[in-house]
């Protein structure tokens, strides 16, 4: 890796290089990607059960059981990605979550589709970590949470991605091909995204903060997860991520696991005007990423946290618990949309907060493993959700988001502000 003169570090240059903006561009489409695939499944739900007969209580298995995968994909990979590097874990997560999706659309009967659910969630749990990581160690401090905030752009641009898949796609690949090949055609087609590994091989440098780390010799001592449970300090860190990661995806899983389904069987919406409508939230997710960040760097990691949580739960309770009180203003009830979106912006503060929480050694380790155990949990979103709405109906289940992202948003102050920390080879 070439360097300037007067820089020892990518994370040292006032102004971002090409470098920059390669890694940024791989990590950016490989969560965007990412997301896309994870999510598509809840958009094809009703054409695959038509399709393969399958029940309630097994896509609530195949949901959850693909979010636990994650958990272990985000240990493994997380550890992966401290030991071998950022970079060629990159690689690996996404040829995994293609190969799973790729899977999917071969899938025969539940069987089948479980596994390929599986193979999907150990990649997508490998992605994120591995990518705010390398935007983490190669950006200045000054700006890191903007960076990291355009990274996380990708996951609503994967959600609406999948929304035009899903609603529109699907449909028409069905018309043409029969109603057992529209959702399968939308599978196969997204396993493309496994070419973006030639161009990270080929022109994405790795992080020259994990490189001087690696040179220096200064390992974890104890083994990477284990040194993050046995050292006091790290121990404490860890625990109080974790419990953030976990509230935070409980409130994001809660809203949106059974939404598309929410808005089709109990809002009689279309399966086109259900995805318009997500769509709507999901161009308020880009703009509420977007400006966590900028808020972030200007104001303070907790700051911007806690104004976005608080967002996310009054728009959720206004779709939700307040229905029928708006559901007269079709305006007003897109605009309440559109601020669960902008309020799930409080998760680009995950990606700035965990890499300046943790040393290198063991930060690909640390923030897989609270991020992607947090998302394993939500498990048993699905069927606490499917549980709740047969007495309170699916709003009553989704509402309960709202109250996991206010807990979220008090909950971040128990740990330090880390705006403006420098990450070194430590």
């Amino acid at each position: 890796m070439v360097r300037g003169p007067a820089t020892s570090f990518l994370n040292e240059s006032e102004h971002p290089t090409r470098q920059h903006w390669v890694i940024l561009g791989m990590c950016w489409s490989g969560w965007l990607f990412d997301f896309y695939d994870l999510m598509l499944f809840s958009f094809l739900l009703v054409p695959i059960q038509q399709s393969l007969g399958v029940s309630e209580t097994a896509l609530a298995l195949l949901l959850g059981t693909s979010l636990a995968a994650t958990a272990l994909g985000g240990i493994a990979f997380g550890a992966l990605a401290d030991r071998f590097g950022r970079r060629s874990v990159l690689s690996w997560t996404i040829l995994v979550y293609s190969l799973g999706t790729f899977l999917c659309g071969m899938s025969g009967g539940v069987g089948s589709l479980l596994i390929a659910r599986i193979v999907t969630g150990l990649g997508v749990g490998g992605e994120w970590a591995t990518g705010q990581t390398l935007i983490g160690e190669t950006f200045s401090p000054q700006t890191r949470a903007r960076y990291a905030a355009l990274m996380q752009t990708g996951a609503p641009l994967g959600i609406a991605l999948a929304a035009l898949m899903g609603g529109f796609a699907a449909p028409a690949f069905a018309n043409q091909l029969g109603p057992d090949w529209g959702w399968r055609a939308c599978f196969f087609l997204s396993a493309l995204p496994a070419l973006m590994v030639v161009v990270i091989r080929s022109s994405m440098p790795e992080s020259d903060v994990w490189l001087a780390q690696r040179a220096s010799g200064h390992a974890a001592e104890r083994g990477r997860f284990a040194e993050l449970l046995s050292d006091p300090a790290l121990r404490r860190k860890f625990g109080l991520a974790l419990l953030l990661a976990l509230t935070g995806m409980s409130a994001y899983w809660f809203t949106y696991t059974w939404l598309p389904k929410y808005l089709y069987d109990q809002l009689s919406l279309s399966m086109a005007k259900s995805g318009a409508w997500l769509l709507v939230t999901q161009a308020g997710g880009f703009l509420g990423y977007l400006g966590f960040g900028v808020v972030a760097d200007r104001l303070g990691r907790r700051i911007a946290y806690s104004g976005f949580s608080l967002v996310w739960a009054i728009g959720l309770l206004a779709v939700t618990l307040f229905w029928g009180a708006i559901a007269a203003w079709p305006a007003l009830t897109l605009a309440f949309m559109f601020l669960v979106g902008i309020g799930t912006g409080s998760f680009s503060g995950y990606g700035p907060i965990f890499t300046e929480l943790f040393p290198t050694r063991v930060r690909n380790t640390a923030m897989g493993t609270a991020f992607n155990l947090a998302r394993g949990v939500q498990f048993v979103t699905p069927f606490a959700i499917a549980r709740i709405a047969t007495r309170y109906g699916l709003a009553g289940g989704i509402s309960l988001a709202a109250f996991f992202a206010l807990f979220t948003g008090a909950w971040v102050w128990l740990l330090p502000e880390t705006r403006g920390t420098k990450v070194s080879a430590d």
